[in-house]
């Protein structure tokens, strides 16, 4: 039985419906409507998608200082942060895509083989259906609302599935969607464990999952069951290596601001720094300098310091900490989950801190002594989202970026390489597989249909059987192939 989609389909599901914390029977009804909406054709037409993607970018602007109230409630985000890198960035993401739309949308003719002639040879975009798309806490509202407008404007339809620990943007965002588009086009799932459990053991056209590396295995386990492709865009511990050369005072300038924004629960953070044995003291000395400059004497007074998400992770933080190795920091409140900026010297590779992703403001600092040996230990680790390198020789740096692999990253700085749409962001290995943002975003939420439309003249018998020895010389000869006598 299906259902209707507008007011009445609303009244009808109830508080149950609004509530967006639905049992699998009715999460199998949306698929199964927005599928049906979807073989209508109406997300293919070029206006459509630019409708709805405008349809958001009022709405966001229309309520930009709720969304800015959501993320402070969430995680004590300030206004600066959360319109820096969350909703200037989906912003940006809109513009982009309204901007290449239409080119990206049209079919890309190919040169076609003599022997096809006469012919034409193209590539079509093609929306891939009804989208999964799964997002994390930390950035809780560019990250699911990013990738719903790479799926628009790709011409999907979709279901959104928050993390429950940033329940406040939650709410906003499934606010947003159900006032910005019918249920058919898109819908927001709220809930927990028990709402993603169920949304994985349904049959989605393509699943988008930015979380942990734990998740990840079981969001590709699932997916595998129907077969479906999937984007994971996942954490790791990423690497700063500060060579010998580097401008220690910006380096230090930069780790910091990577670092701490959002109080280090960032995926692309700078999760350790790795440093030539001999610029070491120099180089904490700059860092714990730039922290006070940047966040002041008290940083927990700091409005503009964020807090951990919850008491679940203020406590595996905590636990991370060797008081003996610490040289800056080390207030903490649970109460409040603040937590001052920690910095940790004398740390090795075998020390507990380092066998798991950071996630919070905590920064160790390990050295080398020779940048080849350097190289190879971050070669022995599992491939991170991000890689940071800060040298003052640019071919150096350059080397050093060609020799690891990793997902992305900056040389001379850190974070900012997410700050563009002209480049795709993405993991690699063990830190994810497959990248959105800009074009790649459109065509992470794309299949390109590869298609001959071949004439009906003139038909040339040479590949239908009997074959003669005729045969294949003429085809040899047509396709540059060698010819045996």
């Amino acid at each position: 039985m299906g259902l209707c989609w507008g007011d009445e389909c609303r009244k009808d599901l109830g508080s149950r419906w609004e509530a967006r914390t639905l049992d699998r029977e009715k999460i199998k009804i949306l698929i199964k409507e927005q599928r049906a909406y979807f073989f209508t054709g109406a997300t293919r037409e070029e206006a459509y998608r630019i409708q709805a993607l405008r349809k958001l970018r009022a709405w966001i602007l229309k309520n930009q200082a709720e969304i800015e109230d959501a993320l402070k409630k969430d995680l004590g985000k300030s206004r600066t942060e959360s319109d820096m890198c969350e909703i200037g960035m989906v912003l940006e993401e809109i513009r982009f895509m309204l901007a290449h739309i239409h080119k990206w949308m049209a079919a890309k003719t190919v040169p076609s083989p003599l022997a096809l002639f006469p012919a034409r040879s193209f590539i079509k975009p093609s929306p891939r259906g009804v989208v999964l798309i799964m997002s994390p806490w930390n950035y809780p509202f560019l990250l699911t609302v990013g990738p719903l407008v790479d799926a628009l404007a790709a011409g999907n339809t979709a279901v959104l599935k928050p993390s429950a620990y940033s329940p406040d943007t939650a709410k906003l965002i499934s606010r947003m969607v159900r006032e910005c588009f019918s249920l058919r086009q898109a819908a927001v799932i709220l809930g927990g464990r028990k709402e993603n459990q169920a949304l994985l053991q349904e049959h989605f056209d393509f699943i988008f999952f930015t979380g942990s590396q734990q998740v990840g295995r079981l969001v590709m386990e699932s997916a595998a069951k129907f077969l479906t492709p999937v984007v994971l865009e996942l954490g790791g511990k990423s690497p700063c290596l500060v060579e010998k050369s580097a401008d220690l005072k910006l380096a230090a300038r930069r780790i910091v601001f990577g670092k701490l924004l959002n109080c280090g629960q960032t995926c692309v953070a700078p999760d350790f720094i790795y440093c030539d044995r001999r610029i070491k003291d120099r180089l904490l000395k700059e860092i714990l300098e730039q922290i006070q400059i940047q966040y002041g004497d008290e940083p927990m007074k700091n409005p503009n310091y964020g807090r951990i998400v919850n008491e679940k992770h203020f406590d595996r933080l905590a636990g991370l900490i060797e008081e003996k190795k610490m040289v800056f920091g080390g207030a903490k409140d649970r109460a409040s989950l603040r937590m001052e900026p920690v910095v940790l010297d004398g740390v090795t590779f075998s020390d507990r801190i380092m066998q798991e992703e950071i996630f919070g403001p905590i920064l160790p600092v390990l050295t080398y002594e020779s940048l080849e040996g350097a190289i190879a230990n971050l070669r022995a680790m599992p491939h991170p989202l991000a890689f940071y390198v800060f040298s003052a020789d640019r071919k150096l740096a350059g080397r050093i970026m060609d020799r690891l692999g990793f997902g992305g990253g900056c040389i001379n700085d850190t974070v900012m390489h997410l700050a563009t749409s002209e480049m795709g962001f993405g993991g690699f290995g063990e830190s994810g597989m497959g990248s959105y943002h800009g074009k790649a975003g459109f065509d992470a939420f794309t299949h390109y249909k590869s298609i001959l439309d071949r004439k009906p003249w003139p038909d040339v018998p040479l590949r239908y059987q009997p074959y003669g020895r005729f045969n294949s010389w003429v085809i040899r000869r047509i396709m540059g192939m060698k010819i045996y006598r």
